[in-house]
């Protein structure tokens, strides 16, 4: 087991930029989850509903974003996450992770995140992590 990140108020984690985002990556994600949803792969039907194209499931970079957070921290310390989808993620994007530790009160730390897409939050997020 890895010991707790010491980090306090104010800290930045360190960014991580990922994609672009593949057709692959999203069948591979949708066999995972059996999320076969028409909006992941069928382009028609992504357009029929508003879409300018396939777009990526929430939970495919919602899991990255957490991901990144527990190369961070280690999965065996988050303690709590949660996520606002704030716009979809589209073929081709290219998503940049970002973080910072709001608060570090009793050996828990509060951590903010987001995925931006070039000037755009496409998912906000909120975690608990153990610091000692």
């Amino acid at each position: 087991m890895r010991a707790p990140v010491a980090t306090e108020p104010g800290a930045e984690l360190p960014t991580r930029e990922v994609g672009p985002v593949t057709q692959t990556d999203v069948v591979r994600f949708a066999g995972a989850g059996g999320d076969f949803n028409p909006l992941h792969h069928d382009p028609e039907f992504a357009r029929s509903a508003g879409f300018s194209g396939v777009l990526a499931m929430g939970q495919m970079h919602a899991g990255m974003l957490a991901a990144w957070l527990t190369d961070w921290a280690g999965v065996e310390h988050l303690r709590e996450y949660e996520v606002r989808f704030a716009a979809p993620v589209f073929l081709g994007d290219t998503l940049s992770f970002s973080g910072q530790v709001l608060s570090v009160d009793d050996g828990i730390a509060e951590v903010q995140l987001a995925a931006v897409r070039d000037e755009d939050i496409v998912l906000r997020a909120r975690a608990a992590i153990n610091t000692g």
